[in-house]
């Protein structure tokens, strides 16, 4: 999932960045409730992890402009309120669920699940979520196809693959695709995503020629 972190809390937003990026998921984080807000309506963004106690907004205001809005994203509310008044508020002002801090991470990657699967509309279970001409990832099903023909993928390739197709046409440092296709706590340098786009751009033939080489920069999936 393409997840976006409204939190102030700075240390807590890049713990929960790490840890969720380490979860597969791809991450941004804003510090306040203007940036989230400017963030949230981006496109490709499939759930917004909302703190309640922001700088210059309440999470509660910034779920009621998302939604005023037409934003159909889902909201995960955070709070450190416990009372059954603040849960109402929060889910009437738009949230789908809320977590209540401290909380476990195990917890909050469960409900993003959740979310994740609620979201999924019912005549598109099972196809792929990402596509880019001939090729197809279905994240659920762990599978990657071009033209219909199963590709196999190492874990790592997969990532990277997933963080390309979120990304279309956007050039990728290696530092960023580092950072979103590795877990946080690999060793690894800049030539590792050299030598894994190679191994990628030949497990998908001739559709491999769409992971374009942006010299002194890094890589793009070409999204004509």
């Amino acid at each position: 999932m393409h997840l976006l972190v409204i939190e102030d809390d700075e240390r807590l937003g890049r713990v929960l960045k790490r840890l969720l990026e380490e979860d597969r998921h791809v991450v941004d984080v804003a510090v306040d409730g203007e940036t989230g807000l400017d963030l949230a309506e981006a496109d490709g963004i499939d759930a917004v992890i909302l703190d309640i106690g922001l700088p210059d907004m309440s999470g509660i205001e910034v779920a009621r402009r998302l939604r005023k809005r037409g934003s159909q994203t889902a909201i995960l509310m955070l709070t450190a309120r416990d009372t059954v008044t603040d849960r109402v508020t929060g889910l009437d002002a738009g949230a789908d669920d809320y977590l209540v801090k401290p909380f476990a991470f195990e917890e909050l990657s469960a409900r993003l699940r959740a979310l994740g699967r609620r979201a999924e509309p019912g005549p598109r279970r099972g196809e792929p979520r990402l596509e880019a001409g001939p090729i197809a990832l279905d994240e659920s099903a762990r599978r990657v196809t071009v033209r219909g023909r199963t590709v196999d993928l190492s874990p790592r390739e997969f990532s990277l693959l997933e963080c390309f197709l979120r990304h279309p046409g956007q050039t990728l440092t290696r530092d960023q695709l580092l950072d979103q296709a590795w877990p946080y706590s690999a060793v690894v340098t800049p030539n590792a995503v050299d030598a894994y786009v190679h191994y990628l751009r030949t497990k998908l033939g001739d559709a491999g020629s769409r992971v374009e080489t942006v010299r002194g920069v890094g890589y793009r999936l070409s999204d004509a």
